[in-house]
């Protein structure tokens, strides 16, 4: 049974297969709220894709999952509605030009303008401001993230951060629509043993906070529960990127993006 806050995540004999053949193929897990849950395997076993399909951005092809108790891929939209995207390589990338402070409030603006209710969008400005400061606050705490570490504040550029902090704030902004799911591309890249080690404590702290963690990486840490891809059947490590490349689906409009910019003063 699922708690009040965190999905649990099962699937029996799931796969996907894109134009050049299978991505990943026969993969089972079952995780309970507030778990997490390590998707290990090299480069191109099929990784990305696996964790996209059981956030609701891909369809898979064959087998059955259920996120939250939501099946796929029959309820994939509502899927995505609980499950938020960390950093995902050519999905939900930070964009080197912003600072911190534009990535939080775009974030921000977005997640007012597409869940909030229509009583909470006609609440005063400065009751909306302090709303979404709050927001940020909280996800900034969970991601163990203090802007006042960095070295122009929330005015610093993300291409001048650190690859750990790049995560903490890529986690940060997925927190701040309070997600059931948590899903993290590429969680142990580029960090050294000791950043490794803080990364994963991050999202044990995030798991033990109650939201579940699906955390991809290339060798998982003790006490996850790991889905391995290198080893299912009838992957095809050529289909990851193909796949990824002609299902990924996303409710975020152009046009939402562009009114966010707008309102945080982005051409």
């Amino acid at each position: 049974m699922d708690s009040p806050h965190g999905a649990s995540v099962t699937a029996e004999n799931f796969g996907l297969k894109g134009p050049r053949g299978w991505a990943f193929r026969g993969l089972g897990v079952d995780a309970g709220p507030g778990s997490l849950v390590a998707i290990e395997g090299p480069s191109g076993s099929g990784r990305t894709c696996l964790l996209l399909a059981l956030t609701g951005r891909m369809r898979p092809t064959e087998g059955q999952a259920k996120i939250g108790g939501l099946r796929l891929p029959r309820k994939m939209a509502a899927v995505r509605r609980i499950a938020a995207l960390g950093p995902v390589p050519g999905v939900s990338e930070l964009d080197p030009a912003f600072t911190v402070a534009e990535h939080l409030r775009e974030r921000a603006l977005l997640q007012r303008r597409f869940d909030g209710s229509l009583r909470a969008l006609l609440r005063p400005r400065a009751e909306r401001i302090a709303t979404a400061r709050g927001r940020i606050d909280a996800a900034l705490d969970a991601a163990g993230l203090d802007p006042a570490t960095l070295p122009k504040g929330e005015r610093t550029s993300v291409r001048d951060l650190e690859r750990l902090e790049a995560l903490r704030l890529s986690i940060a902004l997925a927190l701040i629509g309070n997600p059931r799911l948590l899903a993290v591309d590429d969680t142990d890249l580029k960090l050294s043993d000791a950043e490794r080690a803080e990364a994963w404590e991050l999202l044990r702290s995030v798991a033990a906070g109650g939201t579940t963690v699906l955390a991809v990486c290339s060798q998982a840490p003790e006490g996850a529960i790991t889905l391995r891809t290198d080893t299912a059947a009838g992957a095809d490590p050529a289909g990851e990127e193909t796949a990824e490349a002609g299902t990924t689906e996303t409710d975020t409009t152009e046009e939402g993006t562009a009114d966010a910019f707008a309102e945080t003063g982005r051409a």
